[in-house]
């Protein structure tokens, strides 16, 4: 096994690491994303798409990430650098780890922006804001609400507040306390809302909705779709994973933690669309509204419905945990970075960071009303961020990442650090070598 510097912090133990990087993984993608992508495209049919993407291109480049970060001890940009020249190789792959790091800052400038409108859907649904509404009061009240720059800066701010407040605590005492309370805390509250959810009559529809096998439904469109998101759900190309496997010692079998962060990762998101479906359905609504889903249809059924005063308010808490543990994630790596590149210590790496953040992510937010018509090749700010990170930045990010470990790596160095026999070290090499690049590579000149 590869020899490892001395490290700066680690995870204090192996189910701290397995719930930080969970915590990454669900996200508020899970929460509406992934269930209505499951229900429009086929059902178990796209499941299994989506997990053959996760198993053969997802694993490999989320092992690859913290294999790296794991060998440098360093934040991405550090650890890509020195890997290379430990190597032999030329130190522009640092670029890597670079382009990482400037997606997660990017991603969560605009990501806050919609933590915020979760914090702010707790307070109405606990003051019963939504209460006896039909849905054009509902969508006319959200509409509002993004056109009032002054409230979106303030739950923008409070989110980020806590994003800063977590982070600066560091590895063990933020990062790993954070996600060991409020993973169990999503856990609990996802499982009260399933609950709910076989009390409402339409829990056998919702199964059907989201299991049964539609093969007519599966094109290149589909398969496109659950290879992006298998991408993003994992926080792949964010410099997140290198950040976190930067953290972990030699003992963490890499590849089984992978497996366990994938099957958490996606029963978290299947659960809540068994908690959502059946709401919607005993509800007569529309479960293919994507992200007004969350933010119109949902609102409008725990406005007229018994106890939908606690169920509202526990599901936007739900959303707004799911928010926080990746927000924490995405803030990391740019820390790290200042942390081991300034003079600056945790808690001043961690404010100038998210402060930083918080400014860019002012411009988002004011992209839905007083800069609505300011446009980038007819995209406003926050789409624009959204584009360019998703569609370009983490592509390149992983693709990178995995290209180094699979061809600028000592391969038997790989093989013995992932625990692997010939036959499976066999595999590996044809995922990272050629499946997983070239996957990438697709969906990357797709989006061009």
């Amino acid at each position: 096994m590869a020899t490892t510097a001395l490290p700066h912090a680690q995870w204090s133990s192996r189910l701290g690491f397995i719930l930080a990087a969970t915590g990454s993984a669900v996200g508020l993608g899970n929460i509406w994303k992934f269930p209505y992508m499951v229900g429009q495209s086929g059902g178990a049919a796209f499941v299994l798409v989506y997990l053959a993407c996760i198993a053969f291109i997802g694993v490999p480049i989320l092992v690859s990430e913290w294999l790296l970060g794991r060998r440098g001890q360093k934040n991405p940009i550090n650890t890509m650098s020195a890997l290379a020249r430990e190597h032999g190789h030329h130190r522009n792959w640092a670029l890597v780890g670079a382009i990482g790091i400037l997606g997660a800052f990017l991603i969560l400038s605009f990501y806050s922006v919609i933590g915020g409108w979760a914090l702010a859907y707790i307070r109405d649904a606990a003051l019963g804001g939504f209460s006896g509404l039909d849905k054009a009061a509902i969508g006319a009240a959200f509409d509002a609400f993004l056109a009032r720059p002054g409230e979106l800066l303030v739950w923008h701010s409070l989110f980020m507040l806590l994003t800063i407040g977590v982070v600066a605590l560091g590895v063990t005492g933020g990062l790993e306390r954070g996600s060991k309370l409020m993973m169990p805390a999503l856990g609990l509250i996802l499982i009260v809302l399933v609950g709910y959810g076989i009390t409402t009559g339409s829990f056998g529809e919702a199964v059907a909705y989201l299991f049964n096998p539609d093969w007519s439904k599966l094109d290149g469109k589909v398969l496109l779709a659950a290879l992006g998101h298998a991408f993003f759900t994992l926080s792949l190309g964010m410099g997140v994973m290198m950040a976190y496997g930067s953290y972990l010692g030699e003992e963490v079998n890499l590849l089984r933690a992978a497996r366990t962060v994938v099957i958490l990762d996606t029963t978290f998101a299947l659960c809540a669309g068994l908690a959502i479906f059946p709401i919607v359905f005993a509800n007569g609504l529309d479960p293919a509204a994507g992200p007004g889903l969350v933010f119109v249809t949902l609102p409008l059924a725990f406005g007229n419905i018994s106890g939908g005063l606690v169920l509202g308010t526990l599901f936007f808490l739900l959303l707004t945990f799911a928010a926080l543990t990746s927000s924490i994630s995405l803030l990391e790596p740019v820390v790290e970075l200042l942390e081991e590149r300034t003079p600056l210590k945790r808690i001043g790496a961690t404010v100038i960071a998210g402060l930083t953040i918080w400014a860019l992510g002012i411009a988002a937010l004011l992209s839905f009303n007083l800069w609505g018509d300011v446009k980038f090749a007819g995209l406003n700010i926050f789409d624009l961020l959204d584009y360019i990170t998703s569609k370009f930045m983490l592509p390149l990010a992983g693709l990178g990442a995995i290209v180094f470990v699979a061809w600028k790596l000592e391969q038997e160095s790989v093989r013995r650090e992932l625990r692997l026999g010939n036959g499976g070290f066999a595999i590996w090499k044809l995922l990272t070598r050629y499946v997983a690049p070239i996957a990438v590579l697709f969906v990357f000149w797709h989006n061009l």
